[in-house]
């Protein structure tokens, strides 16, 4: 860290991009708010990353406070890194720039380009619309690909978790692609489900609710 260089400015923004802004360092980020997770299980789903650059933005995301590690349950030589309380205070500015950057992605990435059950996930959050959080309680599952994330709901706010609920009040089936099209509005919900690339499960008041609070109605 002694030999980084940094903007020398006396601005908020500029101090931010001094600890998170290089190649990388966000989309690290992006996998710990998706939850704790391994060495190998980040260069899995950070493709295209070396293992020494990965080595090199944990130390230096650690050294600044943002990510913990501790041993890996029942691995003596294995670590888990988890966000600690400031970094997980990103949470808000990841998903404004993830939210932002929906409207950018073009066709031909969201064909070509390498897809994650948990991206679909962190795009759930960051398509949510505060304001038509719904006020009555109920559970929402998503079954992305191979992976199962839920959200819960109640009194205009919302609670993301990794994991099923129960009993969940509408489950909805997707591929992470599928989702993440929809997202992007390249494809609508109702094209999804008339190709059986995306299948719900639940009342329809409680699909309309949740379409609404994620800007799909």
């Amino acid at each position: 860290m002694t030999n980084k260089r940094d903007y020398g400015q006396f601005c908020g923004l500029a101090a931010g991009l001094d600890i998170v802004g290089e190649r990388w360092t966000l989309l690290i980020v992006r996998q710990l708010l998706i939850g704790p997770a391994r060495f190998n299980e980040l260069l899995h789903d950070l493709p295209g990353l070396a293992p020494n650059l990965l080595s090199e933005r944990l130390r230096t995301l650690t050294a600044y406070g943002l990510v913990s590690v501790s041993a890996a349950p029942g691995d003596a030589r294995g670590k888990v890194y988890e966000l600690t309380e400031e970094g997980v205070s990103l949470r808000e500015p990841v998903l404004a720039l993830a939210r932002w950057g929906l409207s950018q992605l073009s066709k031909k990435e969201v064909i070509g380009g390498v897809v994650r059950a948990g991206w679909g996930f962190l795009a759930i959050q960051a398509m949510t619309i505060p304001e038509f959080i719904p006020q009555i309680s109920e559970r929402y599952e998503f079954h992305i690909d191979d992976e199962v994330f839920g959200v819960r709901v109640g009194g205009g706010e919302a609670e993301f978790v990794r994991g099923p609920l129960s009993p969940p009040d509408l489950v909805i089936h997707s591929s992470a692609e599928t989702f993440v099209r929809v997202g992007t509005k390249m494809l609508t919900p109702f094209e999804a489900l008339a190709t059986g690339d995306m299948r719900v499960e639940g009342s329809a008041e409680a699909v309309h609710r949740c379409s609404r609070m994620l800007g799909l109605a």
